[in-house]
């Protein structure tokens, strides 16, 4: 069991770290779009969330500080869904029904983090053994 672990680690950690190298690779344009969703200083925060979906993602791969990795997932996620994914907000049917899926991927991602904080530290198969 502890090697499917591991293969779900390199999966759901991988999923972050390819989200931060979107955000770093189209950095000018997802600072656009978040701009258009009214948030301040769009670039900075677009950058900074990618930083913490870069090093929360590889905290979850390698296991290194899991719950301080989980932290930095949950502080991208939770405001990311109610900013950026607002659903509730669109009047457009097809608009809305992109965002709550958008929202309810990110609640299912926060849930799958939350359990995560539950098993035993140090994780096995953890870089640093």
């Amino acid at each position: 069991m502890a090697i499917l672990f591991l293969i779900g680690r390199l999966i759901f950690g991988g999923y972050f770290i390819m989200s931060a190298w979107g955000h770093f690779k189209h950095l000018d344009m997802l600072s656009g779009y978040a701009a258009s969703k009214g948030v301040a200083s769009a670039k900075p925060a677009v950058f900074v969330s990618g930083v913490l979906l870069l090093l929360g993602g590889l905290g979850v791969v390698f296991g290194i500080t899991p719950e301080a990795s989980l932290t930095l997932l949950i502080i991208f996620l939770v405001p990311v869904s109610y900013k950026m994914h607002a659903f509730w907000k669109e009047t457009d049917p097809n608009a809305k029904m992109m965002e709550r899926i958008q929202f309810m991927k990110n609640m299912a991602l926060v849930g799958a983090l939350l359990m995560l904080y539950v098993v035993e530290v140090p994780w096995v198969y953890n870089a640093l053994q």
